[in-house]
This record gives structure tokens, C-alpha cells and sequence, in this order.
């Protein structure tokens, strides 16, 4: 019920009550009482997973798997010359299905065949299974 011009006319000048028993709160303190929070924990982490993007890998065919068989023959061959080479491979991601595809360049120190790897004179290895493509420059 209101009897004024205006709904709070009687309490609006009014000087604000001060607490005998508690100090004022801070600006800091007061602040935070409104600050956002995150009612659904781990939410925001999951949407942007659910969004980030994956490659689908590609299932080589069998003129592609002997290009590759054939080039890394040259370069088995050549292993003591340390030729540069450029790999494109395909790394499975972790969390979903797919993965991304990478390009590496560097001077090449072996293939392990018991490991199934390729070793790089920088210590990088990536595994024989994801490769996709050989370059010798």
C-alpha cells in the first residue's frame, strides 16, 4: 500500500542505519558477494571441447602405401648420409575421435624397425602407422 506521490517517499531520505555490533564490509568484500560463479563446474571446459575440431584420418590407398614403402627403402639405403626429409603424419587426439595432421622437417638419424619409428637427428620420432606422406629434399 502506498500513500505518497512516490512508493518510497517516506523512508528515501532517511540516513542509512550503521551497525553498533559489525564494521562496514569492505569495497572488496562487497564486490565479491556479486560476483559471478560457476554453478555448473567443468561446464565451460566441456562445451569448449565439445567445439574444438578434429580431422578424420585418412585411410591411405594402395599406390600411396608403396610410395612410402618405396621411399623409405631410398632413405634406409641412404641412412648414413643423414638426408633431410619432410614427414606428414597424423596424430590421434586423446580425448574424441579424429586427430590432427602435422608436418615435420629435419635431418633423419634412423628407422626403428622393432619401435616401428622414424628418429630424427633432434630426438623427434614419429610413428611409422601415421605417416601419410615422405618428402626427401
Amino acid at each position: 500500500m502506498y500513500y505518497g506521490e512516490h512508493k518510497y517517499d517516506d523512508i528515501i531520505d532517511l540516513p542509512r542505519p550503521i551497525s553498533k555490533k559489525h564494521k562496514p564490509m569492505t569495497i572488496t568484500d562487497r564486490a565479491a558477494q556479486f560476483s559471478p560463479f560457476a554453478a555448473l563446474t567443468g561446464y565451460d571446459d566441456a562445451v569448449s571441447e565439445t567445439a574444438r575440431l578434429t580431422d578424420s584420418r585418412l585411410e591411405l590407398d594402395e599406390d600411396r602405401l608403396s610410395e612410402l614403402n618405396a621411399k623409405l627403402n631410398i632413405l634406409r639405403d641412404n641412412l648414413s648420409e643423414r638426408p633431410e626429409v619432410t614427414v606428414e603424419y597424423f596424430v590421434p587426439d586423446e580425448r574424441k575421435s579424429g586427430g590432427k595432421y602435422f608436418t615435420f622437417s629435419g635431418q633423419l638419424r634412423r628407422i626403428d624397425e622393432y619401435e616401428k619409428k622414424i628418429i630424427f637427428t633432434d630426438g623427434t620420432e614419429i610413428e611409422l602407422e601415421f605417416v601419410c606422406g615422405i618428402e626427401i629434399l
